[in-house]
């Protein structure tokens, strides 16, 4: 059965939001929103596309830092309104060059960085 992306629950601005996870580690990489069209272009081209809401435009991850997301799995969550795209991360996540978004603890309302940007 193929997935219709009609049939997502997305929110009151048309969006959905897909957290990103490495398929071989198991690592949670980021979280970026997707509408519709982002969903189809990502099933349609196994790169992960996502919806930039500052630009209003569709971009595909790595299109111009090379730090590509290749779509391994496309999973839903039971409620049918988040994404969960298992990916071949390669390069770093998160445009502050690190290998995840989520590189901050918190921890007794201390924050903690645990991972520091590639060089």
């Amino acid at each position: 059965m193929s997935l219709d992306p009609n049939t997502l629950l997305y929110d009151f601005n048309g969006l959905i939001p897909c957290i990103a996870q490495q398929h071989d580690t198991k690592e949670v990489l980021m979280m970026a929103w997707m509408n519709l069209d982002a969903v189809v272009e990502t099933l349609k081209t196994k790169q992960v596309t996502y919806w930039s809401r500052s630009r209003q435009a569709l971009w595909i991850k790595g299109k111009t830092s090379g730090h590509t997301q290749e779509l391994i799995d496309l999973r839903l969550d039971c409620d049918r309104d988040c994404l969960l795209a298992v990916v071949r991360q390669i390069g770093p996540a998160c445009h502050t060059n690190r290998r995840s978004c989520f590189y901050t603890s918190v921890t007794s309302d201390v924050e903690i960085e645990l991972i520091k940007p590639q060089a």
